[in-house]
C-alpha cells in the first residue's frame, strides 16, 4: 500500500507538472521592468513620461516600443515634469503612468503631495524603483515612506509576473477608490527575469475632463474639504485589502509565522519552506484583521523586509509583539544569505558555520571613465588649476576618485550650480570655484539654479559638459539632442542661446578633445569676476553608437615612464614590463583605444603615435 500512495503522488506531481508546462507555453522570459511596461500597455494607458535613471530606466525604453496609436511615450526634463504629464492625463480623462528611481520620487513629490488630495480622473499609477545596497544611486531610502506619506496605496510584487498583474490591477484600484497608486519595485526585481504569461491590451474609454474645480483646484479652502475625503478613502481602502488576493496565508508551521512582501518573499520560502507565511501584497494600507488572525495562528511571528521596519513599526502599534530589524539589517540589498543568517539569529536555523578564510588579496580596480571619455580633460584642466569642484549626478562623478580625483561635493541632479554659488557667497574659499553638470542634468535641474547664479551675481565657473545625450543610464535622448524617445527627430535646445538669455556675459564653447584649448579657457573663465560658463561640446565615445578612429600606440624606445598618460585614467593604458630609470613604461590596448588623442596631447615627449596601417 504505501508504494500505490507514492506512485500516486508521483503521478500526481506529473500531471500537475504537465499541467503547468502547458500554461507556460504561451509565457516568456521577462525582465521585472519589461513586464511593468507591458502591465501598463494592457491596462489601456494612453499617457506616459519618465525621466531615466536606474534602475527604472528599462519601463519607459519598453513602452517606447509599443505602436504610437496605442499610447503617447516620453522622456520628460525631469521626473516632477513626468508627473505632471501624467497628472495631466489624468485630468483629461484617460489613464496615465510615470516611472522613477527612488531619488526620482523626491523630485516629484511636491506634485504628488497635492495629487493626493486631488485624486484621479483617468486612473494614475507611479512605478518607483528603489536601489537597495546603492549599486548606482546616491542614497539608499525606502519609498515606502512616501506612501504613508501622501496616504497613497502602495503595491509591492515578488517577480515579473507580479510586476506585471500588480501593476495592472494598480489601474483598477487608482479609478476604484479615487487615488494615485504606487507599485514599488528594487533593483533585484526590475533587472531579474522569469516567466510571464501576457495578455491583451484593455480599451479603456476616454472619461473626457471632470469639470470640478473643487477637486481639481487645491486652494487651501477645496484642500479642507478634501483631507476629510482622503481619510475615508483609507478607511475604505483598508476594507478592501483584508479580502484582497494580494494578501496570501500560506499554511504551515505554527511555531513561528512570518510576514513578508516583494523580493524578500523569496528568500524566506527558500530558508524556512515549513513556515506559515503571510505575504503582503501591499506595504500601505495593511490588512489589520487578516494580520490579527494569522498573528494569533502561531506563537511568534517575525517581520522581514527590505530596508525600512515599515510593516514591523505599523504591526507594533496595532500592539503585536513581532521581531524584524533586531534580526534583519536595515541597510543593503537582501539575498539569502541575509535572511538566513536572520533566521539562525532568531535560533530557527543552524548558525552558518565560518569559512575558513584565503588570503588572497583581489587586484585593486577603481572605477574609471571609458576609454576616450570626453568629461577627462575638464577634470585634468581643473586639478591643474586647483579649483574648488562641485560635481554632480552622472558618468563624469567618477571624477571623484583617483587619478582624477578633482570634485570635492556632489549631492543631488542640478546642485552643483546652487552649492558652488553658496561656496562663493559664504567668502571663505580661495580657490576658482567651479560647477560642472552634464547636459541632461542641466535640463533636468540645473537651469533654475544657474538663473539664481547669475541673479545674485555669484562668482562661479560652470562646465557643462555636453556629450549629446544621457550616458550614464544607457544613452536615451533628452531635448538637447534632437530626438524623442521613439528616436524621431524633435526641437533641440540651443545651450548658448539659453545661457545668453538668462543674462550670463561671458561663456565659450569649445571641444573637449582640445586639451590646450581646455585649459587655457578654463584659466580665463576661472579669472572672470561673475558667472562664467564653459561648454565642453564632444559626444560620447559609446551611446547611441560606439565612436572610434585609428587607434594610438607607444614607442616604447621614446617612453620614459614619466606617467603623464596616465593620469588620464585610461582604461586602454597600462604599465607595461620594460623599464626605464626603474620606472615601468606604458602600452596601449589597440582594441580598446578610441583614437581620441589625449594620451598623445598629454604625453611628455613624442612616444605615442597613431597605428601605423598598411595602405
Amino acid at each position: 500500500m504505501p508504494q500505490l500512495a507514492e506512485n500516486k503522488s508521483k503521478t500526481t506531481t506529473i500531471d500537475q507538472a504537465s499541467a503547468k508546462a502547458k500554461r507556460n507555453l504561451d509565457a516568456r522570459p521577462m525582465m521585472g521592468n519589461e513586464a511593468i511596461a507591458r502591465g501598463v500597455w494592457e491596462a489601456g494607458v494612453r499617457v506616459a513620461a519618465a525621466y531615466p535613471g536606474t534602475p527604472s530606466t528599462e519601463i519607459m525604453e519598453n513602452l517606447g516600443k509599443y505602436p504610437a496609436e496605442d499610447l503617447h511615450a516620453e522622456w520628460s526634463t525631469n521626473e516632477k515634469v513626468a508627473l505632471d504629464v501624467a497628472i495631466g492625463g489624468s485630468f483629461a480623462g484617460v489613464r496615465s503612468f510615470t516611472s522613477m528611481k527612488h531619488v526620482g520620487l523626491n523630485v516629484a513629490s511636491d506634485s504628488l503631495m497635492s495629487q493626493t488630495y486631488i485624486g484621479v480622473n483617468g486612473a494614475l499609477v507611479l512605478v518607483v524603483c528603489d536601489d537597495p545596497g546603492i549599486h548606482s544611486s546616491q542614497n539608499e531610502q525606502d519609498s515606502r515612506i512616501f506612501g504613508q506619506l501622501a496616504m497613497v496605496p502602495v503595491l509591492e510584487p515578488t517577480d515579473a509576473q507580479e510586476a506585471l498583474d500588480y501593476t495592472k490591477l494598480a489601474f483598477d484600484i487608482s479609478e476604484q477608490f479615487d487615488t494615485p497608486v504606487i507599485v514599488r519595485s528594487t533593483t533585484r526585481l526590475s533587472h531579474t527575469r522569469s516567466l510571464v504569461k501576457t495578455g491583451p491590451r484593455k480599451e479603456v474609454p476616454c472619461k473626457g475632463f471632470l469639470e470640478q474645480p473643487t477637486k481639481n483646484v487645491m486652494i487651501p479652502g477645496h484642500a479642507r474639504v478634501r483631507h476629510g475625503a482622503l481619510l475615508e478613502r483609507e478607511r475604505l481602502l483598508k476594507e478592501y485589502l483584508e479580502d484582497s488576493e494580494l494578501n496570501r496565508w500560506e499554511e504551515g508551521s505554527d511555531e513561528v509565522g512570518i510576514v513578508t512582501l516583494s523580493t524578500a518573499y523569496t528568500y524566506v520560502k527558500e530558508m524556512m519552506p515549513d513556515a506559515s507565511v503571510l505575504k503582503l501584497g501591499t506595504s500601505y494600507p495593511l490588512p489589520e484583521a487578516k494580520i490579527r488572525e494569522f498573528y494569533a495562528s502561531v506563537k511568534r511571528v517575525i517581520v522581514v523586509e527590505e530596508l525600512e521596519p515599515i510593516i514591523e513599526n505599523q504591526l507594533k502599534v496595532l500592539g503585536l509583539e513581532v521581531e524584524g530589524k533586531s534580526l534583519f539589517p536595515r541597510e543593503g540589498e537582501f539575498s539569502t544569505e541575509v535572511v538566513q543568517e536572520g533566521f539562525a539569529n532568531a535560533g530557527l536555523l543552524p548558525p552558518i558555520p565560518k569559512l575558513e578564510l584565503i588570503d588572497i588579496q583581489p587586484m585593486a580596480r577603481p572605477p574609471l571613465l571609458c576609454a576616450g571619455c570626453p568629461h577627462t580633460t575638464a577634470y585634468m584642466a581643473l586639478r591643474a588649476l586647483n579649483s574648488r569642484v562641485s560635481g554632480d549626478i552622472g558618468c563624469y562623478t567618477l571624477a571623484a576618485v583617483e587619478p582624477l580625483k578633482a570634485i570635492d561635493t556632489s549631492v543631488a541632479m542640478g546642485s552643483s550650480i546652487g552649492n558652488a554659488a553658496g561656496i562663493a557667497m559664504a567668502g571663505t574659499e580661495t580657490r576658482p570655484i567651479v560647477a560642472t553638470i552634464g547636459d541632461s542634468t542641466f535640463l533636468h535641474a540645473g537651469i533654475p539654479p544657474l538663473i539664481n547664479a547669475v541673479y545674485n551675481n555669484a562668482n562661479i565657473t560652470v562646465l557643462l559638459l555636453d556629450n549629446h545625450i544621457t550616458a550614464m543610464t544607457g544613452g536615451q535622448h533628452h531635448p538637447g539632442t534632437g530626438k524623442n524617445l521613439r528616436g524621431e527627430v524633435a526641437p533641440k535646445v540651443d545651450y548658448e542661446a539659453l545661457i545668453k538669455s538668462i543674462g550670463v556675459k561671458w561663456f565659450r564653447k569649445i571641444d573637449s578633445y582640445n586639451m590646450g584649448s581646455v585649459f587655457q579657457s578654463l584659466r580665463e573663465a576661472t579669472l572672470y569676476k561673475g558667472v562664467a560658463v564653459v561648454i565642453l561640446d564632444r559626444p560620447c565615445v559609446l551611446d547611441p553608437v560606439k565612436l572610434k578612429g585609428p587607434a594610438f600606440q607607444v614607442k616604447s624606445e621614446s617612453c620614459t615612464g614619466c606617467q603623464a598618460c596616465m593620469n588620464l585614467g585610461c582604461p586602454a593604458i597600462s604599465w607595461s614590463d620594460e623599464l626605464y630609470e626603474g620606472h615601468h613604461k606604458v602600452q596601449i590596448d589597440e582594441a580598446a583605444c578610441i583614437g581620441c588623442s589625449l594620451c598623445a596631447q598629454v604625453g611628455s615627449t613624442n612616444c605615442i603615435q597613431p597605428v601605423e596601417t598598411e595602405h
